[in-house]
């Protein structure tokens, strides 16, 4: 085996893949949290001490990626109410995010968003959150709630197609933050099931 092949090997078994109850794989990505200079990374440790909802979406200029973002950005007040953040990450340039975040709604943009895009132009964080279409370069649409601790929670990926809901998610996150059983189709004011 070539010297490179063994660094390659060694690289590839060092990754963190994300696992529900493990520490969430870490981050440092270029982002819009300043979007006139570009020049403020997002970090996983920013978050630290908050919960912390990542939205992996597939392409900026598209379809169904801004519904959903602009519907976590129209609920944000609420997530923030329940002490969380809310970070969008895809695989485009930081650059596309600006563009995107500077073009009207009514012109397919997401001007007015708020919170953060990050960009994983190369796709490792997508490949370590199992989302990456290897072939597109492209992440599938995968939503992750992070505690104040850094450890992954929970989990959910799916195709390109359908969007996710902000009322489901907000439902888990305060399912979770009860730190009960909470039963099927439990809802916020609802007791947790006894052990």
């Amino acid at each position: 085996m070539s010297t490179a092949t063994a660094t390659a090997l060694d690289a590839a078994q060092t990754v963190t893949f994300a696992k529900v109850g493990k520490l969430a794989p870490d981050f440092d990505l270029p982002s819009t949290k300043n979007l006139e200079t570009l020049a403020e990374n997002a970090k996983l440790s920013d978050y630290k001490g908050k919960w912390l909802v990542l939205l992996f979406y597939p392409l900026d200029f598209t379809f169904v990626c801004p519904t959903e973002l602009i519907s976590f950005s129209d609920r944000l007040e609420e997530l923030q109410g329940l002490g969380a953040e809310v970070v969008g990450i895809s695989t485009d340039s930081v650059y596309s995010h600006r563009a995107w975040l500077s073009t009207p709604q009514d012109k397919n943009g997401i001007e007015g968003v708020k919170y953060p895009l990050a960009s994983d132009v190369g796709g490792k964080l997508a490949r370590a959150y199992n989302v990456l279409v290897d072939e597109a370069n492209i992440a599938l649409r995968g939503l992750f709630i992070i505690n104040p601790e850094g450890v992954l929670q929970y989990s959910v990926v799916h195709d390109l197609n359908i969007g996710r809901s902000v009322d489901e998610t907000l439902r888990v996150l305060q399912g979770l933050q009860t730190g009960g059983l909470c039963a099927a189709d439990w809802k916020p004011g609802q007791e947790n099931l006894k052990a």
